[in-house]
């Protein structure tokens, strides 16, 4: 179980880093039910990526590693494709950056956050989280290569409960410093808020760039 784990940890991570997520939960946390919705918006962000590894682990069923200890081949092919496809989002990404000089834009629904009632605060944890084509793919391939690895059910989801909570820091830090310290944490949180809006999109072709080529590269040690 300890290799499976940190078969994961890097991935993992990687859902951690998410800009616009982590922006999300800050204007959450600003407005008057920043608490409630706040918190919810965590807890459906942690669902998302929980209920999305149990599934893939479920479709793969109870997979064997291949005769030589390695992970079973399917996975080779999975991590091929999805790091194909992370690459492809890095030069998405990356010719969509804004101009040097040029003030970035976040999304438009990011304006109607303050509106959020309690459930829709929830769903969108819970899309930005398994839905999002990074944190998705990301998850996807930690769950197959947990899959892979031939655990018992149990040590999978052990597995799974430790690559969720790893990569749910970013969104957890704001949330536990927001609820520990109140409104001194306010300039801190908008400190966090400018930095990663204004570097989203080199952070975003930054990461499916290396998670793209780590993937491609795990595929091909497999499927070789």
């Amino acid at each position: 179980m300890a290799a499976a784990i940190g078969d994961v940890l890097g991935l993992a991570a990687g859902v951690a880093v998410s800009p616009l997520p982590i922006v999300a939960i800050i204007l959450l946390l600003a407005t008057p039910r920043g608490r409630a919705n706040g918190t919810l918006f965590a807890v459906g962000w942690l669902l998302g990526l929980s209920v999305l590894g149990a599934v893939v682990l479920l479709l793969a069923g109870p997979a064997d590693p291949s005769d030589d200890g390695q992970p079973a081949s399917w996975t080779g092919w999975l991590e091929l494709l999805l790091g194909v496809l992370l690459l492809l989002a890095a030069a998405r990404q990356w010719r969509a950056r804004p101009a040097e000089g040029a003030e970035p834009e976040l999304p438009k629904w990011m304006a109607g956050l303050d509106r959020l009632r309690p459930a829709q605060a929830l769903g969108l944890g819970a899309l930005l989280s398994a839905v999002n084509p990074k944190n998705g793919g990301l998850t996807i391939a930690a769950a197959a290569s947990i899959a892979g690895a031939g655990l018992p059910g149990g040590q999978q989801a052990v597995t799974l409960a430790v690559f969720v909570l790893i990569g749910s820091l970013g969104v957890l830090a704001p949330l536990v410093l927001y609820l520990t310290a109140g409104e001194r944490a306010a300039r801190t949180l908008d400190s966090w808020k400018t930095w990663a809006g204004d570097h989203n999109a080199a952070i975003m072709a930054v990461l499916f760039l290396v998670f793209g080529l780590k993937l491609v590269g795990d595929g091909i040690a497999v499927l070789s």
